[in-house]
């Protein structure tokens, strides 16, 4: 089920990000997450759950590229919630305008990758390599994760009605959002907000 990521994530090898996960270096935390086979859940580097064994562990480059490998959120450390790709933001990269765009809805509703490439000046094939190259995953992967980033932080954080979050997370409906929200994290985004979130430092 799971897909095999290269052995170097952001140009960090395999024996540096595990050495990071073991102190649970805030220095790493966005730059790399950690998948675990045994469980199929992800997690941040500063996660606070017992470390699983190195054998059963993998490293990726973003949530979406976990997600895509068919890892769901862990509900302690919150991957939504983890800063967003710090080995490479700031760089003035085709990738990050396009980020920028997809956080702005460039791929909600009837929004393409056609057109989100076309906005950044490169073909839709282009686009898709970058994002492969730096994320692991697709535009439309990125899309996902990041809808369910902003309505994770509007369950955990606010009182809104279901249907209003599901709409200003970019969702096409209440119905997508409820069945995204629990295919990722096993539970209904009601049973979710009755969790309380965890500070993670």
């Amino acid at each position: 089920m799971h897909a095999p990521v290269a052995p170097a994530v952001h140009g960090l090898d395999f024996e540096t990000m595990n050495a990071a996960r073991f102190v649970r270096d805030a220095t790493y935390d966005g730059v790399f997450f950690i998948a675990v086979k045994t469980t199929g859940i992800y997690c941040r580097p500063v996660c606070r759950v017992r470390q699983p064994l190195t054998r059963n562990i993998s490293f990726y480059p973003s949530a979406a590229a976990c997600e895509k490998a068919g890892y769901r959120p862990c509900l302690k450390c919150r991957p939504e919630s983890a800063p967003f790709c710090p080995a490479w933001n700031g760089t003035r990269t085709t990738v990050e305008r396009a980020c920028r765009l997809i956080d702005d809805g460039a791929l909600d509703g009837d929004g393409t990758v056609e057109a989100l490439a076309s906005r950044c000046g490169v073909g839709a094939r282009h686009l898709a390599r970058l994002f492969q190259q730096h994320l692991g995953a697709s535009p439309v992967a990125v899309a996902q994760t990041r809808r369910v980033q902003r309505a994770m932080k509007m369950i955990a954080h606010t009182q809104m009605p279901m249907t209003d979050i599901a709409h200003q997370a970019g969702f096409a409906s209440l119905r997508r959002f409820n069945e995204v929200i629990a295919a990722r994290y096993g539970r209904s985004p009601t049973a979710l907000r009755k969790l309380r979130p965890h500070s993670v430092t």
